[in-house]
């Protein structure tokens, strides 16, 4: 996101009443010992002051989110930190058993984000730590003592440098839910943040045993989370989700809430050159950029607001109503459109219909009426509905084709109809390529909407000009 569009964000967070911001910068923050970890977006120092500065000015404290065990793959590409990995080709996370190293390294990233945000917390991070107990020290030391103190013994060093910068440590509760036995031994001041997307309560173990060792805990939903992509939301879920989860971690006496919001899957695609140095790394599964999210933070601070309640369907026709002048019978044709299961394609076949033409036909019934709506104000908002709707339909088209071209009944007589279909699916894409761009310049950096453009039309040529060399 642009810095002014950081800024709207935050002022549209204070409309709202929310008073917090975690920001996980990622690469984007321009470490002053630590530069190498900057990439071609980062912001330059003046701009996250700015940006900290006008959150400030809101009552908004930006919580930095520094992560320091799993989800570093944009700190260990670079040859700089490479000693710290705990496999050479899946770099997602840290050896733990490098723990002096880990120190030096956190310490000056940790000083420079307690100087620069005056939050009282830094959350760092610590989930889906896949690789905990892989390479031979940390597989033998496993072995020894058990994961959760491999665990333990690292992000307790972790947690210790962020009290030490006078901040409270924040830390996603699902790899010490799961491995429990030595929680004890990290500091009282640990605040778990126990994420909930939609699943059950006590998804990733049990949260009171924690709570009885004195441990705070805070609860996250999610607006965009697994499988949504570039071409379905799991709208439902997500408007369930924080229906059944705000009441459970009040009833639950978890102290805060913060929603999360994921661009992508944490995973990345590589390209490596001699000896696995990354040449570069692409996000895997990119999901609608927030700017078309809008209704569902307002229904979080509803449902924050009235957990008892918030009804999702009442929710969504009132905010239909009220922000875009719908009558009730369209605010609900609205609602159908969110709601309507988008069912996933996997290995060219849906998952659960017999047919992509099936899917599509489905999917039409309640995506076609979505264009005869004509809202008569914030119609930009609603602009990203009907994109959502077209992107959607498109990728329905180009799976059509993709199933037919993966079946025992392609051959090469199917050959000039396919590779028309895709011709006119590659036309339809730049026409969408442009409206991404319409919709979310000023948002994203061009350079970034360019990339996403980009990456979302690449498995179209890639199918089209195998189809045409067939032909």
């Amino acid at each position: 996101m642009t810095p002014e569009a950081l800024k709207h964000f935050a002022r549209q967070m204070a409309d709202f009443g929310l008073n917090t911001l975690v920001m996980e910068w990622e690469a984007t923050y321009p470490f002053k010992e630590h530069l190498t970890i900057a990439n071609q977006f980062s912001y330059s120092r003046e701009e996250i002051d700015d940006f900290i500065a006008y959150c400030d000015h809101l009552g908004i404290q930006v919580v930095p989110l520094q992560q320091s065990l799993g989800h570093v793959e944009y700190i260990l590409r670079n040859p700089r930190y490479s000693e710290l990995k705990e496999d050479r080709k899946d770099i997602s996370q840290l050896c733990p058993m490098k723990i002096a190293q880990s120190e030096v390294l956190f310490q000056s990233l940790f000083k420079d984000l307690a100087a620069t945000h005056n939050s009282d917390y830094i959350h760092i991070g610590g989930d889906e730590t896949y690789l905990l107990g892989h390479c031979d020290l940390c597989s033998a030391r496993a072995e020894e003592v058990g994961k959760s103190q491999l665990f333990v013994d690292h992000m307790k060093m972790i947690a210790n440098l962020v009290i030490e910068n006078g901040k409270t440590p924040l830390m996603w509760a699902d790899i010490i839910l799961k491995y429990p036995e030595a929680a004890a031994e990290l500091p009282k001041e640990t605040v778990f943040v126990d994420w909930n997307y939609g699943w059950k309560t006590n998804h990733f173990g049990d949260v009171s045993k924690l709570q009885e060792l004195g441990f705070t805990f805070w609860g996250a939903p999610s607006i965009r989370s697994h499988p949504d992509n570039w071409y379905m939301t799991n709208w439902s879920t997500h408007f369930n989700n924080q229906r059944d989860f705000i009441p459970y971690a009040r009833a639950s006496q978890y102290e805060g809430m913060i929603m999360t919001s994921w661009s992508t899957s944490g995973l990345y695609g590589f390209t490596w050159d001699v000896g696995y140095d990354v040449a570069d790394m692409v996000q895997i599964r990119n999901t609608y950029p927030m700017s078309g999210f809008r209704v569902l933070i307002a229904s979080y601070a509803a449902a924050l607001s009235h957990p008892e309640e918030f009804q999702p369907q009442e929710f969504v026709v009132n905010y239909a109503s009220d922000r875009f002048g719908l009558n009730e019978k369209e605010a609900n044709q609205l609602w159908e459109f969110l709601v309507f299961p988008r069912e996933l394609i996997s290995n060219a076949k849906p998952v659960k219909s017999k047919s992509v033409s099936e899917v599509k036909e489905n999917y039409r019934q309640v995506s076609d009426p979505l264009f005869q709506l004509s809202p008569n104000q914030h119609e930009e908002e609603f602009d990203h509905f009907r994109l959502m709707a077209n992107l959607r339909m498109l990728y329905l088209d180009y799976k059509q084709v993709d199933e037919v071209y993966n079946s025992p009944e392609f051959t090469k007589l199917l050959l000039p109809d396919l590779t028309k279909q895709m011709e006119a699916i590659l036309e339809r894409s730049e026409e969408l390529n442009k409206a991404f761009y319409k919709l979310n310049t000023g948002f994203l950096y061009d350079a970034e909407i360019e990339e996403l453009n980009r990456q979302r039309v690449l498995p179209i040529k890639v199918l089209y000009h195998r189809l045409a060399k067939l032909k």
